[in-house]
């Protein structure tokens, strides 16, 4: 329709690797695939040098044979309605100014959580809004063995995390309680062996004065970390429930007989 926005190309790399025109998934294979990835985890300030990416996803092919190889992969990229993915000149390439990336979205939202001053109502109204539980649940291409993704899954997956507990606890000081425990339990669907999320659970559970809750969370993770690990909990997360665990003891009935 005549005025209506142009689709827009973008590549997903969370949770798993999609192009898409619009609503329109796009057909990218194989070394298709490697490169757009590298381009997006990598490469979003500056641009890749080509001898440089055709020598990491070709690393056994002589030089020569590894340009030949980027050159047919690049040439073979799909172009909806003539949009590139990429820009390429003869000694560099990177994505088009018009690609829109999850990670970069991602990242975005992650580092507006981690300033210096906790984010603002308008700025975690902004972060909701954007779903960002939903953005930041989901790990840097799961399935992929490449040997470059092992710094960068791990980079991000820290970042993401980090950036749900911030804001979880933020919500929690506004008294914005639901929000905060389905951000917290984003983070910790995540990684359920992570303490310092339980703790922010607990944390709003305790706001709350839902005290069996913040206990059950407890015994939850005292329970999973002594099962998966054979490590009691932390003395920094007996003390958040320290008070309750006195309590639930001095009002447990006595046994008759």
């Amino acid at each position: 329709m005549e005025g209506s926005p142009a689709p827009t190309l973008s590549v997903g790399v969370l949770g798993g690797f999609e192009v898409r025109f619009g609503d329109e998934p796009l057909d990218v294979r194989g070394a298709g695939q490697r490169v757009l990835a590298l381009l997006a985890v990598r490469h979003r300030h500056r641009a890749a040098a080509r001898l440089d990416l055709a020598e990491q996803l070709w690393p056994d092919a002589a030089t020569e044979r590894a340009a030949a190889n980027l050159r047919s992969v690049l040439w073979r990229l799909p172009r909806p309605r003539g949009r590139v993915l990429v820009r390429c000149t003869s000694r560099t390439v990177r994505l088009h100014d018009d690609v829109r990336v999850d990670l970069w979205d991602a990242q975005d939202r992650a580092e507006s959580v981690h300033g210096s001053a906790p984010p603002s109502d308008a700025e975690l109204d902004d972060l909701l809004d954007h779903d960002l539980h939903r953005l930041l649940q989901h790990d840097l291409l799961p399935l992929w063995s490449d040997e470059w993704l092992v710094v960068e899954r791990e980079s991000h997956r820290q970042e993401r995390l980090h950036a749900l507990e911030v804001c979880s606890r933020t919500l929690c000081r506004q008294g914005r309680y639901g929000e905060a425990l389905l951000v917290g339990l984003a983070a910790l669907r995540s990684e359920p062996l992570r303490e310092s999320a339980h703790r922010t659970v607990i944390e709003v559970h305790l706001a709350e004065d839902n005290h069996a809750e913040a206990l059950r969370q407890y015994d939850a993770y005292r329970h999973l970390i002594g099962t998966e690990l054979g490590l009691p909990p932390s003395p920094t997360i007996r003390d958040l429930v320290a008070p309750l665990v006195g309590t639930a003891r001095r009002r447990r009935p006595r046994r008759a007989g």
